[in-house]
């Protein structure tokens, strides 16, 4: 019998993406290997794309890591990205600290890990030095972003942001909208393409197709999540149709 994993995952009341593409990137993985898992949140509010509502946001991620930790989950992600980024550099490794904590202290021994961290280490395997990226974030908050992933040691040659605030209005955003958006983006001498840096931002459907067109890896910051998570498991980070990262042998090991 298959083993289940369960996937944590701390989401922010307005998001309806992380809920939808994880799940649909592992159910496309159960598809070609034996494992199956279950998906399970707790959410902190958060309405508006602002420092101040991402701060109040942060505070709540304490009590979510209790309650997924109550279920005894096998791995605990944050599942915004912008929250974390925008507290400062190296601010994700502080976060996975203190949730880790709170997650031991309430008997669960599961990985604990961010989707900002894992866009770092994702591109990190890929041997990613210089980037572009999309966001739907205002253009103070995507500088933000641009300075921690520089903080982190990787260039980001292009940014594109669509200055979205509204959180619900980005997770309607149609992705296939990605595949002209990223003709505009200056992708000369990248290692690769980030092709949404915001999880709200769905790009599931558009990943593989932009793929296709592209001589450089191709993710997004949900794509990576999923490729920690399975690190974090001890499973192979295979997923068909979620571009190079999770592609079969496209990343020596």
């Amino acid at each position: 019998m298959s083993r289940v994993y369960r996937i944590g995952q701390i989401v922010p009341s307005s998001n309806i993406t992380m809920e939808t593409e994880i799940p649909a990137m592992l159910r496309a993985r159960e598809a070609i290997r034996p494992e199956r898992f279950t998906f399970h949140s707790s959410r902190m509010r958060m309405h508006k794309v602002t420092r101040a509502e991402l701060e109040a946001m942060n505070r709540e991620g304490l009590r979510c890591a209790a309650e997924l930790a109550d279920a005894r989950m096998d791995v605990i992600s944050t599942a915004c990205l912008v929250a974390i980024m925008a507290m400062g550099p190296g601010y994700h490794r502080q976060t996975e600290r203190e949730l880790s904590e709170v997650a031991r202290a309430n008997l669960c021994q599961a990985p604990v890990m961010t989707s900002a961290g894992a866009l770092i280490d994702g591109l990190r395997r890929l041997g990613a030095r210089r980037i572009s990226l999309m966001a739907p974030y205002m253009r103070p908050l995507t500088d933000q972003v641009v300075a921690y992933i520089e903080h982190e040691g990787i260039e980001v040659a292009d940014a594109k942001c669509f200055e979205i605030a509204d959180n619900l209005e980005v997770g309607r955003r149609d992705p296939m909208q990605l595949v002209e958006d990223v003709k505009s983006l200056d992708t000369r001498g990248v290692d690769a393409v980030v092709l949404s840096a915001c999880v709200q931002m769905p790009s599931l459907p558009a990943i593989q197709a932009v793929q296709d067109r592209m001589d450089v890896p191709v993710v997004s910051t949900a794509v990576c999540t999923v490729w920690r998570m399975l690190d974090h498991l001890g499973l192979e980070p295979v997923v068909p149709g979620a571009g190079a990262l999770l592609a079969p042998r496209a990343v020596p090991a």
